[in-house]
């Protein structure tokens, strides 16, 4: 079943030095090892059920796209009534807008092919809506309507549109010096906007021959004095909104740069229901969480991690050199029947043979770490022109992966980066490890994919650079853009305007005094907090808040030191890495801050925010 073998078979005729990124013999003899072992654990797999994926009827691709994007009521029986998604449109850039416009012409064309009966909008109405709403904005503000011609990219007007709340610009235009820094990523700014910026710069070529040397740039994230926003900081409401967004910007940006963004269905596959290989991440996880509530990492995962690093990661040659095939074997039954009961004896599992099943439990899942959906947009990143951009694209891809996904991926890099920590003893650089985990992660058996050799070998350097970038950059990776973050503070501030019109009308019709009742409103919102102070609680903590001055250096962190430094009761007793300070309302529902986080700035970018100190949901 999974036999591994240590022979290297000839390699492809293909001239190595033509690829992407040239890489050394060494590494390269690690991939064509590990995909030997992969092929000939596939021969002597039994009884493995193969994903079938459907292949999209005319029209169909762009529909289910509309629908992951919460664009569905622009079509079908709802499209009476586009307005829901008229909030959203509005805070879409230029090139976002495109995207959505082109898929909406996609599927109206299809369903007047096929004659359907419900009402089917012309895409030109739509965003001729959209444009009339930014045009007409209640503050007397006039936003630049949204282009969606590619002949309209060019010149110096064509900028994203200016969204605003308060006096905060949310969605800047792209500035010059955005494209002068090699080494920064500007999260500030959509990446297809800066795409858009990058094809009319002279720059772009010189970047394009630079992004062929075999060192990986030196990228950074800038400090934002709002703070960085982290996957799992902000509330279900939002984070869902972001992923609709993000599924937009990826497009946008695959479009422009001339790539073909296909998501992928499993339509039919038999899985177990039960056991540790061959199970999909949501099974394991239900398991799991009757053992240890609100596990988020498959404990056989764990396990296997925590087993490799009781052996040392200094051991020479960690995860490149495979166990012995038959102990593997032997191992998998035995954890099968052994491991929920915790009979197992783990003494008995060799470091190798760990690292083994590690990889083994990666590739044997049913569908792969990377996602059914994603795992050929994650292949695709390859053919990016520039790093930077591949990085941009997989930091979307991180943040539409299913949770399970994510959680697990990222499990696995921060242990394959512990690995590299060690390289010196190990002789694993992240070159090596990328070379090795590759195959694993981005060749899933259960998709049943043919490819010729040099397929193959166009794989191999792709699938590896990307392995790459995903361990060296994984922290960067599990950020989310600050112009998302602003398109969501976008929507939110919107939202809340129709609501307050919606309650202002309510409160008329049922005969209330609005002068009073705004005028009570106002009193109690400002009274007890001085201008430049807020107010900050901890009502699971304490029962007393803080009135805090606010100042240019006050930190996210300043404000938790301040609050141990004075806690009683149930408070003290917590540690400074226990509690967080929290964003919550106004423009955003819930957002977990980072300690460099400058009060003052975020005040103005949300001046109707609370602010609340409490732990963090596991």
């Amino acid at each position: 079943m999974n036999q591994e073998i240590t022979k290297v078979k000839e390699k492809p005729p293909f001239d190595r030095s033509s690829s992407q990124d040239s890489v050394d013999e060494v590494s390269m003899e690690d991939y064509w090892i590990e995909l030997e072992n992969i092929k000939k654990s596939n021969e002597n797999r039994q009884d493995q059920e193969v994903v079938v994926v459907k292949e999209p009827d005319e029209g169909e691709l762009e529909e289910e796209w509309l629908k992951e994007a919460g664009l569905s009521n622009l079509f079908g029986e709802s499209a009476e009534d586009p307005q829901e998604s008229m909030v959203f449109l509005s805070t879409l850039t230029r090139t976002q807008a495109a995207a959505v416009q082109k898929r909406v012409e996609t599927v109206s064309q299809t369903l007047r092919k096929k004659n359907k009966q419900y009402q089917i909008p012309d895409v030109r109405d739509i965003f001729a809506q959209q444009r009339e709403s930014k045009e007409k904005a209640p503050d007397g503000t006039e936003s630049q309507s949204v282009r969606t011609n590619e002949n309209k990219y060019q010149g110096k007007d064509d900028q994203a549109s200016n969204l605003v709340a308060g006096e905060k610009e949310l969605i800047p235009p792209v500035p010059e010096e955005a494209l002068a820094s090699e080494t920064d990523i500007n999260l500030e700014v959509s990446f297809a906007e800066q795409a858009v910026n990058q094809q009319d710069s002279p720059k772009a070529r010189t970047q394009k021959s630079k992004d062929n040397d075999t060192l990986l740039p030196s990228f950074r994230l800038p400090k934002d004095k709002t703070g960085t926003t982290k996957i799992g900081d902000l509330a279900p409401q939002d984070m869902k909104k972001v992923c609709y967004l993000t599924l937009i910007e990826l497009t946008a940006l695959y479009d422009i740069l001339g790539i073909e963004l296909k998501q992928q269905k499993a339509v039919k596959i038999k899985t177990k229901d039960s056991g540790l290989f061959c199970v999909p991440l949501t099974v394991l996880l239900e398991q799991d969480q009757k053992k240890v509530p609100g596990t988020r990492i498959p404990l056989i995962f764990q396990k296997l991690i925590s087993r490799i690093e009781e052996g040392s990661l200094e051991t020479e040659g960690l995860l490149r050199i495979p166990g012995a095939a038959v102990r593997i074997k032997s191992l998998c039954q035995e954890l099968e029947a052994k491991f929920y009961e915790g009979t197992f004896n783990w003494e008995s599992v060799k470091q190798h043979d760990a690292a083994s099943l590690l990889k083994l439990f990666i590739r044997e899942l049913p569908q792969p770490l990377l996602s059914v959906e994603y795992l050929k947009a994650f292949q695709d990143v390859q053919n990016l022109p520039t790093k930077k951009q591949q990085l941009q694209a997989l930091n979307l891809l991180v943040i539409l992966l299913p949770d399970a996904n994510r959680d697990t991926l990222k499990a696995l890099l921060e242990f394959l980066q512990r690995v590299i920590d060690n390289k010196e003893k190990n002789k694993m650089t992240v070159k090596n490890v990328a070379m090795v985990m590759a195959p694993n992660l981005f060749m899933c058996h259960a998709l049943g994919l043919k490819s010729s050799e040099q397929q193959e070998f166009a794989m191999a350097s792709g699938t590896a650079n990307i392995m790459n970038l995903l361990i060296k950059y994984q922290t960067l990776l599990w950020t989310i853009p600050k112009f998302l973050v602003n398109q969501v503070r976008k929507q939110n501030t919107e939202n809340l305007k129709k609501d307050k019109k919606t309650m202002k009308k309510l409160l008329k019709k049922m005969a209330y005094d609005r002068e009073k009742h705004e005028k009570q409103d106002k009193s109690t919102n400002d009274a007890d907090v001085p201008q430049g102070v807020i107010r900050v609680q901890a009502p699971h903590l304490s029962k007393v808040s803080m009135a805090i001055q606010l100042t240019e250096e006050l930190k996210a962190s300043d404000v938790l030191a301040r609050f141990l430094s004075q806690a009683s009761g149930i408070a003290q007793t917590l540690k400074k890495e226990e509690v967080f300070l929290y964003e919550i309302g106004g423009n955003i529902g819930e957002r977990c801050l980072d300690d460099d986080t400058y009060m003052k700035d975020l005040y103005q970018l949300n001046p109707n925010a609370e602010w609340v100190i409490k732990s963090k949901p596991s």
